[in-house]
This record gives structure tokens, C-alpha cells and sequence, in this order.
């Protein structure tokens, strides 16, 4: 979920790193029964108690193999009362696995791999701000900055779709939201900055990353292009339970 706010926050990043920092912390989550997934972004779950709720999806794309009716799911709960929907939908098991379907996490995981070293490619920078302008009317997800050293422009990718066993996959659906990404991140290597397409996988398990061609292929062009102009790639791989969700191994992906 993107903020836009005009003067986005800006994290020291060795002053955070003294500290240790958590792993990004459910609030308290509540299982129930997926009925059905709807317009996108609603989803009706009944509890064990038989009472049915319409939830939020924050997640845009198709959920392939995530939204089967009947699956067990969990969602989080708001008090806020400005929401029109109090309940999210976080996480769904799948073959005894679970796998996250928020697309609003991934810049915070991201952000906190960062800030915890986790993230060897893109450490040794002072600062670290979110959402900030750039290219044709967008905003990227994460900017890195150091005095003696060009600025790493950095976007996120949420994936969540497996039809290979061990093998993630993007997009899960078409995206030319991501191609024109991938496009505006080449136009910042050319200007001398670095741009680093972050894919984090939110299903746990998968030993690499593929690219849906069958899906997308103009993504997949895109892709090409982007590398073939300088622009870096890198896939992560979360640890879930029902408590937490971090951002921990990385994997390779496949061309």
C-alpha cells in the first residue's frame, strides 16, 4: 500500500542498526474458512463460531492457487473506526503451508532486512526513505542514499504464486503497472544511480524464482530489457507463522 505523502520519512540507517529490531509482528490473528474471494478486494471467511465477515484483500492480483473456497485462512483486526472494513486478510494454508497475501507488507519486510543487514547488496548506505517521487508520475518504494555513493533506487515485488513445486513464480496476473517499473528503473541506471528490482516471496518453501511468461510476457520483455540496461534483480524468501512474517533466504532466479 503506497503512501502519498509529499515528504516521505527518512531512516538513518547506522543509527537504526545499533538497536536490534523485531521481525515484523502479527497482531492477534483470527482463523476462520475462506467462502469466497470477490471484486478483487473483499473476501467473506465464516469463523468456528459460524458468524461470516466480508474482509479486506489487499491484493490486486489473481491469487492463483491461494483463494480456493474452503481453505483455512486467518485475518487481523482493526480498531479503527474510520475503516469501513475492520477485518484484513493475512494469511492462507496451503498444503500445510503458510503463505502470506498481503501486498501491503512487502515494503516493511523489505525496509527491515534492510535495516537489520540482512540484505547484503544493499547495505553500506546512510539513509533509507520510502515512497519517493521519481520517473513519469511514480513513486519508488524505497530510496538509498550515501554521500559517497549513487543512489540505489529500489522497488518491491510481492509474490505468492507456485504452480512448481519449489519454484516461485511473477506476476501471478498481467501487470503493466510493473513493466512501466521496470522501464523507469532503466532510465535511473542510465542517469548513473543503481536500480534493484526486489522480489519478496511470501510463500515459503520456494528455492527460486521464474518469471510467468505464459501469464505476462510482455512483463517477461520487459525483465530482459530492464537487466540488459543494468538494472539488478534479487528474490528473498519470507519465514511465516501465525505470530510473525520475516524476510530471511534468498534464492536464485532463473532468466
Amino acid at each position: 500500500m503506497r503512501c502519498f505523502c509529499d515528504a516521505p520519512s527518512v531512516t538513518h540507517i547506522r543509527r537504526a542498526r545499533r538497536g536490534y529490531r523485531n521481525p515484523m509482528k502479527f497482531p492477534p490473528l483470527v482463523p476462520g474458512r475462506l467462502i469466497k474471494r470477490y471484486k478483487r478486494f473483499l473476501a467473506d471467511i465464516e469463523f468456528p463460531d459460524g458468524s461470516v465477515i466480508t474482509a479486506h484483500c489487499a491484493n490486486p492480483g489473481s491469487m492463483m492457487g491461494l483463494a480456493t473456497p474452503g481453505n483455512t485462512v486467518w485475518v487481523s483486526i482493526s480498531d479503527n473506526p474510520k475503516r469501513k472494513l475492520s477485518h484484513s486478510w493475512e494469511l492462507v494454508e496451503v498444503g500445510g503451508v503458510l503463505v502470506g497475501v498481503s501486498t501491503a507488507r512487502p515494503n516493511a519486510l523489505v525496509e527491515e532486512a534492510i535495516l537489520n543487514g540482512a540484505i547484503p547488496e544493499l547495505s553500506g548506505y546512510a539513509t533509507l526513505k520510502r515512497e519517493v517521487k521519481y520517473g513519469k508520475n511514480s513513486r519508488v518504494d524505497i530510496l538509498l542514499e550515501d554521500p559517497d555513493r549513487p543512489k540505489a533506487y529500489v522497488e518491491v515485488k510481492n509474490v505468492h504464486l507456485m504452480r512448481e513445486p519449489g519454484l516461485a513464480e511473477f506476476p501471478d496476473s498481467v501487470t503493466a503497472r510493473g513493466a512501466k517499473h521496470l522501464m523507469e528503473l532503466g532510465d535511473m541506471v542510465e542517469v548513473g544511480h543503481r536500480a534493484v528490482m526486489v522480489y519478496l516471496v511470501q510463500y515459503p518453501g520456494c528455492k527460486r524464482l521464474a518469471f510467468a511468461r505464459d501469464i505476462d510476457p510482455v512483463y517477461g520483455a520487459a525483465f530482459n530489457f530492464a537487466r540488459l540496461r543494468g538494472v539488478e534483480a534479487l528474490a528473498i524468501v519470507c519465514e511465516i507463522t501465525q505470530q510473525e512474517i520475516r524476510a530471511t533466504t534468498p534464492i536464485p532466479i532463473e532468466g
